[in-house]
């Protein structure tokens, strides 16, 4: 599926949704290396972006929306609409990364 038939919307401009397939998610749990977290503390003591957190939340939320297209696919979706991403933590070090949203068959309108 082309990304850009995602959306955080519930339509796609030029296109129709012809059936709504249900919700579909990707789901990842990620902790943190003692390696990252000892790296991390030490980038807070000089302030700004703590790029080790920022990559590892970047490659957590990009393989649970990667899942939920997956998931999409296998259902027949040519589209997910109402894209979202929701994190709970687990345990301390510990999250769960979800990303969810509606597939459905979209046809150019």
């Amino acid at each position: 599926m082309n990304h850009a038939m995602t959306t955080t919307t519930f339509d796609l401009p030029g296109y129709r949704v012809m059936r709504n397939l249900g919700v579909v998610r990707g789901i990842t749990v990620r902790s943190r290396s003692i390696f990252g977290t000892i790296g991390g503390a030490l980038q807070t003591l000089a302030g700004g972006n703590i790029s080790l957190f920022t990559e590892l939340c970047e490659k957590t939320r990009a393989e649970a929306f990667d899942m939920m297209v997956a998931h999409a696919e296998q259902l027949g979706a040519t589209a997910v609409v109402g894209v979202r991403y929701d994190a709970t933590e687990l345990m301390q070090g510990v999250t769960e990364m979800v990303c969810y949203g509606t597939a459905v068959v979209a046809q150019p309108a």
